[in-house]
């Protein structure tokens, strides 16, 4: 285990570290303008929501590692408290990242990046057309969290009018991960693409009440077959499977097999069912994997 202290190390090996380590980050493309009508576009990982009633967004233009100076951004929003967070997908993910380029005050980004200006309905600046979302906010607040190179400027703003383009909807209305194609910000150079093998489903444990990992019978919980992951799933249940069905899936031809050629191997015989629950498991049944860990 590597442990560092951030005060024994530069900002920009810490900036290093921290941006490795806390990934993927959604992106906040944020469009601002300034009192002469000056637009600036820029991409801002330092980003998420938090709260819908308000609906809050909070990005944060750091001041920069190498020279401590200030993001064109943060100076529009000093100037004109309003901003567009644009969403970015997969589609515009080298346009987005070459509008991260540090052109010198009053040059258009949207014209460097070739993105289309689209008037915005309740905030000066204009929103990226080709975004698959994009929310037109006012700036609430501005808190610096520092004076130094690498210190954030925490951006509060407030979602006045939401926009979503129709093709990431699917056909219950809802927004589909799929679609939306998403890309999110890792350390370095490096990038996620929310897509494919890459999104996966959890149901969350607010339907139901799980009875825990503790109150997984030992055997199981200490497997040498079954990860945290597998626990964690075993664990979201509200009861075990009845005596029935238990004696009911020892019918099946492949545990009956087992209980055949492992009666004298009793370590063996726990192992292999662990591997078919295992099995159950990874294709997302748990009642089945229950059921299996719970033969005699």
């Amino acid at each position: 285990m590597k442990t560092i202290n951030p005060k024994e190390i530069t900002t920009q090996e810490l900036h290093g570290y921290l941006l490795g380590a806390i990934s993927p980050r959604p992106i906040a493309f944020a469009s601002t303008i300034d009192n002469e009508g000056n637009v600036n576009l820029s991409p801002y990982s330092f980003f998420n929501i938090f709260g819908s009633n308000p609906p809050i967004l909070i990005f944060s233009p750091a001041r920069r590692v190498r020279d401590n100076t200030s993001k064109h951004s943060l100076e529009n929003v000093l100037e004109v408290p309003e901003v567009v967070i644009n969403i970015v997908d997969y589609a515009m993910v080298e346009q987005m990242s070459l509008a991260s380029t540090e052109y010198e005050k009053g040059v258009n980004e949207f014209v460097k990046a070739g993105l289309t200006q689209e008037p915005s309905e309740m905030v000066k600046p204009p929103r990226v057309k080709e975004a698959p979302a994009a929310f037109e906010c006012k700036v609430l607040q501005v808190i610096p969290t520092g004076e130094e190179g690498g210190a954030g400027n925490l951006v509060i703003c407030e979602v006045v009018l939401a926009h979503f383009q129709d093709h990431i909807f699917d056909e219950q209305g809802k927004i589909d991960p799929f679609k939306i194609d998403t890309v999110a910000r890792m350390g370095g150079d490096w990038y996620c693409r929310a897509s494919g093998a890459a999104l996966f489903e959890i149901e969350k444990p607010v339907r139901n009440k799980g009875i825990g990992i503790d109150q997984i019978p030992e055997r199981i919980r200490h497997s040498v077959v079954l990860t945290g992951n597998h626990l964690g799933k075993l664990g979201n249940v509200e009861t075990l499977p009845s005596l029935d069905a238990v004696a009911a899936r020892s019918s099946n031809p492949a545990l009956q097999d087992l209980k055949k050629r492992l009666q004298q191997d009793e370590e063996g015989y726990h192992y292999h069912l662990h591997l078919l629950a295992k099995e159950a498991l990874d294709a997302g049944k748990v009642q089945e994997a229950w059921e299996i860990l719970l033969q005699k």
